[in-house]
């Protein structure tokens, strides 16, 4: 049987992101079906497009992670980047693609100058994140 390392590297990557997400949807739905509470209620936003900025982030975060750690597996040995600095640079591609993301769905409209000063925050976020999380689940499958 072969080791198949870029596999497990994507499996741990996703396993954080979608532990996180299944827990924001679990939340919404809580509100949304038991509490009856109109989204329009929680945030000021028609409810339809903020169904589609949680669940459509739900297929692509996750995947961005998973391919995020295979990247840095396979560039580990040419870059020497920790992976803790290598999950912090994540939130340079998550927060310009968001911002697209959110224009083209026409959910809502975010300036760069109100989400400039949370990139920082956000970078050590994912570092502590990916220092952590994702490190210990790359040792747990043997690609540490």
């Amino acid at each position: 049987m072969q080791p198949h390392p870029y596999v497990r590297a994507y499996m741990a990557g996703i396993s954080v992101p979608t532990a996180f997400l299944l827990v924001v949807i679990s939340v919404y739905a809580l509100f949304q079906f038991y509490f009856e509470v109109p989204s329009q209620f929680v945030f000021s936003i028609p409810a339809q497009p903020l169904i589609r900025a949680i669940v459509f982030p739900m297929a692509i975060v996750p995947n961005l992670w998973g391919g995020w750690n295979v990247l840095h597996l396979l560039l580990r040995s040419r870059l020497r980047v920790s992976l803790a600095a290598w999950g912090a640079l994540l939130p340079l591609l998550l927060f310009p693609a968001g911002i697209v993301l959110a224009r083209l769905l026409d959910v809502f409209t975010i300036q760069w100058t109100l989400a400039l000063p949370v990139l920082p925050i956000a970078m050590a976020v994912y570092y502590l994140l990916w220092k952590f999380l994702v490190g210990f689940l790359n040792e747990e499958v043997g690609i540490a």
